[in-house]
């Protein structure tokens, strides 16, 4: 898969607020499109584009598919679809540009970045959130696509589950590309059995 993410104009917070960016997503079931939630999660935002940009996510794979829940991206070991290491990646250690706040964000121990509790979005259907661990404070390049409506992983929801929402698919057709790539046949971990599932 490919991730274009369009360049939003910097900009701190008294300033006037922009139009959200929006990443196109190119890959072998089609380009589709969401729009990334600067103005709500600046740093989780910010990470993304950042890494969007940088080519970050050119040439992985979807790793990891659940039909009705989600599909999952952006780990760097999803370059060779059979590697068992798929799921387990993330991006290195580093710094990045907060593009609300123009200060320096930082990504480590082992290129996570800090939790962004701040925006109450949902993860519902169509919804991009973060992927983590289950600790504190360890997303990092891995988001997925909801394809139901789950609530569950909501990080102010009763439960364990805490993934920040940074972006929505932007129509029907995109949200509708997604759940195919939801149900594409996977094997007894969720990895998808057709290596190249949702690749360009």
């Amino acid at each position: 898969m490919r991730v274009v993410a369009a360049r939003p104009v910097a900009r701190c917070a008294t300033t006037r607020a922009q139009p959200n960016p929006i990443a196109t997503f190119n890959t072998s079931y089609g380009s589709f499109k969401a729009e990334i939630y600067l103005d709500r999660v600046p740093r989780t935002a910010s990470n993304f584009i950042d890494l969007a940009r940088s080519g970050f996510y050119d040439g992985l794979h979807v790793h990891r598919v659940v039909p009705g829940f989600m599909a999952q991206f952006g780990c760097p070991e999803s370059r060779d679809p059979r590697s068992p290491l798929q799921g387990v990646g993330g991006p290195p250690d580093g710094a990045f540009e907060n593009l609300v706040t123009n200060e320096t964000e930082q990504r480590s121990n082992g290129g996570l970045i800090a939790d962004e509790h701040v925006d109450r979005t949902s993860n519902g259907p169509g919804t991009l959130s973060m992927a983590n661990t289950g600790a504190p404070d360890s997303g990092g390049s891995q988001f997925f696509f909801n394809v139901g409506g789950n609530a569950q992983l909501d990080w102010f929801s009763p439960g364990p589950s805490r993934h920040v929402v940074f972006g929505a698919l932007v129509d029907s057709a995109a949200y509708e590309t997604a759940v195919a790539i939801s149900r594409v046949r996977a094997d007894d971990d969720d990895r998808p059995a057709e290596p190249g599932a949702g690749n360009e």
